[in-house]
């Protein structure tokens, strides 16, 4: 008779802040311990799960009766999926769930879902009593790699998206790896989107490794998910470890690239058609193109990154169908980055280093967005 097999080791990525460090884990069947992995950590017994109407009877009552068994009371509420829930009008619907479960200040949040509710829940705890504890516990491949650590929390506005937030750290990331089992495949190529950004702006190395590997992350070997999940992760803890506030002239920002484009896409959209990871790849491509116009990039390298990011199955064009040139050089003036009027764009100087740019013509920004567009039907046709 075989030995069952032993557990998968935890990888563990420390997010040195302080007195608000963390640690993010990644493991298969991370959730069935989540109560044994928060126990040490909260200070109270009482929590919320806080999830959405596709996730909560998937894995809602997996992390409940986990917390349960940690003395944990385990209550929950879902929301409404996608990126319409980031609204004042949810968080009201939220903040009266939390009163309703009696939290107080000793309370905590526990994220279980995408960025949208990463961000939502953040946004709560960290205005709730002025400030809460909260849990992400991520289900998406982006928001593994990018929405759930950092500590940026925000709900959106109709005119510029995150513009309404704070930094608020979570206690604990706990990334449970088996759950991208059952990931829709254009969910699973959105979050790569965010994967690729990391070998761009920070590590040529890792890019390289993207490259040899991407077949191995679509097909979801377990293997392969788990280093780019920890590779990506050590990229933004060491960034937010050294900049947690996006101060000026920090690395930060870097963790932008594409996204001055990419936001302005989804506001102009109405945040309607295209997934988050679908924006940022086509901002990707834009702001490599404009790296490439600047000089800065070879077109070379231009062409590599473009040509990942189409592997990957993700758009690197705009579509007939979306707004004109004008309209979108307009919305990015509603970007967070935007300083005394003045565009910042995060570029790529080589593959593996980015920097933030104040002087990019804005004839040149304009001109950017004037690419030749093609159709992208699986987005043009939500």
């Amino acid at each position: 008779m075989n030995a069952p097999a032993s557990p998968t080791p935890a990888r563990r990525v420390p997010v040195e802040l302080g007195a608000r460090s963390y640690e993010i884990l990644i493991q298969p069947g991370l959730i069935s311990t989540a109560g044994e992995a928060l126990a040490t950590l909260l200070k109270g017994r009482r929590t919320l799960i806080v999830t959405d109407r596709n996730v909560g009877p998937h894995y809602g009552h997996a992390v409940a009766r986990a917390l349960q068994l940690k003395g944990f009371d385990g209550s929950a509420v879902e929301l409404p999926p996608g990126e319409g829930a980031k609204t004042f009008k949810v968080a009201e619907f939220l903040y009266d769930r939390c009163f309703d479960a009696q939290l107080d200040r000793g309370s905590c949040l526990v994220a279980l879902g995408g960025g949208v509710i990463g961000d939502l829940s953040g946004f709560v705890a960290a205005t709730f009593m002025r400030g809460i504890d909260f849990v992400q516990i991520p289900t998406t491949l982006l928001a593994m790699v990018d929405a759930s650590v950092g500590g940026k929390v925000a709900i959106d506005h109709p005119k510029s998206k995150n513009a309404i937030g704070a930094f608020h750290q979570p206690r604990a990331v706990l990334i449970d790896t088996d759950l991208l089992g059952t990931l829709p495949e254009r969910e699973l190529k959105s979050g790569l989107a965010e994967v690729i950004k990391y070998g761009v702006i920070d590590d040529a190395a890792f890019f390289d490794w993207l490259e040899q590997n991407l077949d191995k992350l679509l097909a979801r070997d377990p293997a392969a998910l788990g280093e780019a999940i920890e590779r990506s992760c050590r990229i933004k803890a060491r960034i937010v470890g050294d900049d947690e506030r996006e101060r000026e002239g920090g690395p930060r920002a870097l963790l932008n690239f594409g996204h001055t484009f990419g936001h302005a896409i989804e506001v102009c959209r109405a945040y309607q058609g295209y997934l988050h990871g679908e924006a940022v790849a086509i901002g990707m491509v834009l702001a490599s193109h404009l790296s490439v116009k600047k000089g800065l990039l070879t077109p070379e390298e231009g062409l590599r990154i473009k040509k990942l990011i189409a592997r990957a199955g993700l758009p690197t064009s705009l579509s007939p169908s979306d707004p004109d040139a004008n309209e979108l050089h307009k919305a990015t003036f509603r970007d967070k980055k935007v300083l005394n009027g003045q565009l910042r764009f995060v570029l790529a100087e080589k593959i593996g280093k980015a920097k933030v740019f104040n002087d990019i013509d804005e004839k040149l920004a304009r001109a950017t967005w004037g690419a030749p567009r093609q159709a992208n039907t699986d987005v043009d046709a939500t």
